[in-house]
């Protein structure tokens, strides 16, 4: 009986005194700008696949919505880690909010103008005398206007296809990746898309955190953006069963159909891995602060931005990216 006691103790110390040695999670929390859908699924492969918690993480997802308010809740503390568009982050910046961009979620927007398959639109130049449906605060508009010196009359946007389903001369901003399924799946004939960095203007989906968050926790955000790259890259290499399950648990919207036809989207379109010709999975969450530097100049030149305010040291960093 002794000896089976001492051997009992023997097996149990090595997970004792792991247990005791083992450091616990970070909590870490992000905001999303949408509604939990295969755009963020880089998020959710990390999640599902345990990479945060590799990373000694716990990580947190809240979705978004039309009034997410991401910017807001970061600058406030409300949430860690918050993903956004690089175009509406400087304007934000501008204003004196603490944020900066310190990762790449997609290596250019995904916004864009749909129009139908039966529009004579097939360029820039088509738009003249147009009406596009969209947030008439768009910087892309304001870029589209002054480069092509188009005119053209702007009806404020709902986040509904329906008008455009109604109207085959319809012209509206949308997402690449989400809204030609809504309007196929509709009855739809599958649109044209516009893109912005076909017009040259290359924002950035971007991660942004708190400037006190980032000076403060720069370990946290490093293992973050670790895992992060890797959620994405299993994401669009692997297989997405991880993060599709969790989408559907997060967004009971989200069938298979939709989230195959946005995962190929993003695939197709090489939005993660970029375009150019640096792209491939070495250029998940990269940043280039020549980029930015083109983009505040274009954004000083539209009236949008003031001149010599902001500078790509000043607005974002690639500290944290491994």
């Amino acid at each position: 009986m002794k000896t089976l006691r001492l051997l009992t103790v023997a097996l149990l110390l090595p997970a004792a005194a792991l247990a005791a040695g083992t450091k616990p999670l970070t909590p870490i929390t992000v905001q999303l700008d949408w509604v939990a859908e295969p755009e963020h699924g880089g998020f959710y492969q990390a999640q599902a696949r345990g990479f945060f918690r590799d990373e000694g993480l716990d990580v947190t997802i809240m979705p978004g919505g039309p009034n997410a308010y991401v910017m807001p809740r970061i600058a406030t503390g409300q949430a860690d880690i918050g993903q956004a568009d690089s175009t509406n982050t400087l304007l934000q910046q501008a204003e004196g909010l603490p944020i900066v961009q310190f990762a790449a979620v997609f290596q250019d927007d995904p916004s864009g103008l749909l129009v139908n398959a039966g529009s004579p639109v097939r360029k820039f130049e088509d738009l003249q005398g147009k009406t596009i449906i969209a947030r008439p605060e768009w910087a892309f508009l304001k870029f589209l206007q002054k480069k092509y010196g188009l005119t053209v009359s702007v009806v404020p946007q709902n986040f509904s296809v329906a008008a455009f389903m109604g109207n085959k001369e319809a012209i509206q901003q949308g997402y690449f990746i989400a809204e030609p399924y809504h309007i196929v799946h509709a009855g739809g004939q599958m649109p044209r898309f516009l893109s912005t960095w076909d017009a040259g203007f290359r924002a950035y989906a971007v991660l942004i955190t708190n400037k006190r968050f980032a000076r403060e926790h720069p370990a946290e955000l490093k293992a973050f953006l670790r895992a992060y790259i890797r959620g994405w890259q299993d994401y669009v290499t692997g297989d997405p069963a991880p993060a599709h399950a969790a989408l559907k648990l997060a967004n009971s919207n989200n069938t298979d159909e939709f989230m195959a036809f946005s995962r190929k989207m993003i695939v197709d379109e090489k939005l993660v891995t970029g375009r150019d010709a640096s792209g491939g999975p070495k250029q998940i969450g990269r940043l280039d602060p020549a980029r930015f530097t083109t983009q505040i100049k274009q954004m000083e030149d539209l009236d949008m931005l003031p001149k010599g305010k902001l500078t790509a040291a000043t607005v974002m960093t690639t500290e944290y990216l491994p």
